[in-house]
């Protein structure tokens, strides 16, 4: 037993000194000093059988071959990894002497962008820019702006219910409503900002997306004045002349309403996904402002009136930069922001 100890002792430490990978080392250490299944441990189970004389000298030898063969493991495995280290250091060596490369530059969201320029374009006519809370109370998302209880947009299907009647904003509409509240007529204001809509996402829709809306409450406010001020609007964000239809529309908050479409900037009317193939894209409802609308917010129709549109922000970016998918503009991806 004792000639059996030396030659593995001997042994191990010559594999030992070989062996060139962690798992190598722990391979060795399994075979040679394992709980179970290890040669030391076997030569173990027949230490019963000596005598206590035999039993404590071969005891003695036993613990100094384990203990030799543990400290050869950890020994090989610190140069190892030291070697692993030396090595990784030259491959990944980095000349921190050298100068930076300098503060690459960011840029606007194109969302933002063009919000900025919208921004600066009511600002010069007068129109001053209020900011409201994205999280709504049902009152001002709904009820100030005559939009009956049995209204399809209340179900489900459109609107983001919270806890407690309060509700992720559908439109832009309840800040002109605060703004009404706050600010004694004649007044001039816009309300951007992002929105919420309980909507399947393709190519043309999305369950968050941007809102421009504007009102204008004063004296004698006429269609005529709406379509003057549309028609700055439009020219300025596309700077080109563009083709555009008014057609009759229905919204709760204006009467009369019209729905402002314009000839798709994607395939310039031959039909794609974002117009859903007519040649068309449904950019701003408008309309004078509904008379219970005013009067909820304490206004006298009968000395006051004005007019109202809601402006599609994420869809007048895509028609002016020719984006083909509205989830291109909240994705993230770097390659597409960049060009921007």
């Amino acid at each position: 037993m004792e000639s059996t100890l030396a030659e593995l002792e001997k042994s191990s430490l010559e594999e030992i000194a070989k062996a060139s990978t962690i798992e190598e080392l722990e391979a060795i250490r399994v075979r040679v000093a394992g709980r179970k299944g290890g040669a030391l441990a076997e030569i173990s189970k027949g230490m019963g059988k000596l005598v206590p004389e035999e039993r404590a000298r071969i005891g003695k030898l036993l613990n100094q071959a384990k203990d030799s063969v543990e400290r050869a493991i950890e020994a090989k495995k610190k140069l190892i990894d030291n070697e692993a280290l030396a090595k990784r250091l030259d491959s990944e060596w980095l000349d921190l002497t050298l100068p930076a490369s300098g503060v690459k530059p960011g840029s606007l969201h194109p969302l933002t962008q063009i919000r900025y320029e919208l921004e600066d374009l009511f600002r010069s006519m007068g129109f001053a820019v209020l900011d409201g809370p994205e999280v709504e109370d049902e009152y001002h998302n709904f009820d100030a702006l005559n939009i009956p209880s049995d209204h399809p947009a209340r179900d489900m299907q459109d609107t983001f219910w919270l806890d407690g009647g309060f509700l992720l904003r559908t439109h832009t509409s309840p800040v002109q409503v605060r703004g009404m509240e706050h600010y004694p007529p004649p007044l001039r204001m816009i309300a951007p900002g992002r929105v919420f809509r309980n909507e399947s996402v393709d190519a043309s829709h999305e369950h968050t997306f941007y809102q421009l809306e504007g009102m204008m409450i004063d004296r004698d406010v006429s269609v005529g004045h709406l379509i003057y001020f549309m028609q700055t609007l439009l020219a300025a964000v596309f700077r080109r002349e563009v083709k555009v239809r008014l057609r009759p529309g229905f919204f709760p908050f204006v009467e009369p309403g019209f729905e402002l479409d314009i000839g798709c900037l994607i395939c310039n009317g031959a039909g794609c996904a974002v117009c859903k193939h007519s040649g068309w894209v449904e950019l701003l409802p408008c309309g004078l402002v509904n008379p219970n609308v005013l009067r909820m917010s304490r206004i006298d129709p009968d000395k006051w009136s004005g007019f109202a549109f809601g402006l599609g922000l994420t869809r007048l970016v895509m028609m002016r930069y020719a984006i083909n998918d509205i989830r291109l503009l909240q994705s993230g991806d770097l390659r597409f922001l960049n060009q921007f």
